[in-house]
């Protein structure tokens, strides 16, 4: 990066706050951090230079991750959000997605995960193509899946379980298990949450697909 980098942390956990910033700070990002999400908007709001990034918990008092994502794009900002969610909260990170965020990192997550999706974020906000060929290498691998296993992703991004999959296509449990395995590994993912993020970041989508199965 040639200029520094400005990021935004958002955590009502000290503790967390202290961490990031520590982390960013060290490999030369500029940090801000802010207790409440109206206390970043209230900043945001009056300042001549907003963040690079912004990195949000999304669970908080008051406004809360989700909320905060949906007055930022109703008022137009474009600032990458990075949306963090507790261990299996995958309907929570689904939710983000949908509402606009760029990423989301599912706690605890690596100091590389983190510096991963920041610079990626940071590059995209100024005009990288490094998104853009991310989505085309995943996108290419969506392709590739088979047509049940790309059924199978669409409802799984919809945070349907494999329960209801397996009863809405009249197979069993451990058929639809071994399409998802089938679909981590063609895309490379790590995990279901790795799963819905490469899912979202392919098609570019931020509303759920309509044909899920019922419930």
């Amino acid at each position: 990066m040639t200029e520094t980098s400005r990021v935004h942390i958002i955590d009502d956990d000290d503790a967390m706050r202290g961490s990031l910033e520590f982390l960013l700070g060290s490999a030369a990002f500029a940090t801000k951090a802010f207790e409440r999400a109206d206390h970043f908007l209230n900043a945001l709001y009056t300042s001549e230079v907003g963040p690079d990034c912004v990195i949000t918990d999304v669970r908080m008092p008051g406004i809360d991750g989700i909320e905060l994502l949906r007055r930022l794009r109703g008022n137009g900002h474009e600032v990458p959000v990075i949306v963090m969610t507790g261990h299996g909260d995958l309907l929570v990170a689904i939710e983000a997605m949908k509402n606009g965020a760029f990423d989301f990192l599912e706690k605890p997550f690596s100091d590389d995960q983190l510096f991963s999706s920041v610079e990626v974020a940071v590059n995209h906000r100024r005009g990288s193509d490094v998104r853009d060929r991310e989505r085309e290498d995943l996108a290419a691998a969506i392709e590739r899946l088979t047509a049940r296993e790309r059924q199978v992703l669409d409802w799984l991004i919809d945070g349907i379980p494999n329960v209801a999959i397996a009863d809405d296509l009249g197979i069993a449990l451990q058929t639809v298990e071994i399409f998802r395995a089938n679909v981590m590994t063609k895309l490379g993912a790590s995990s279901l949450s790795d799963v819905i993020r490469k899912a979202y970041v392919a098609r570019g989508r931020r509303t759920a697909p309509r044909d899920a199965p019922r419930r």
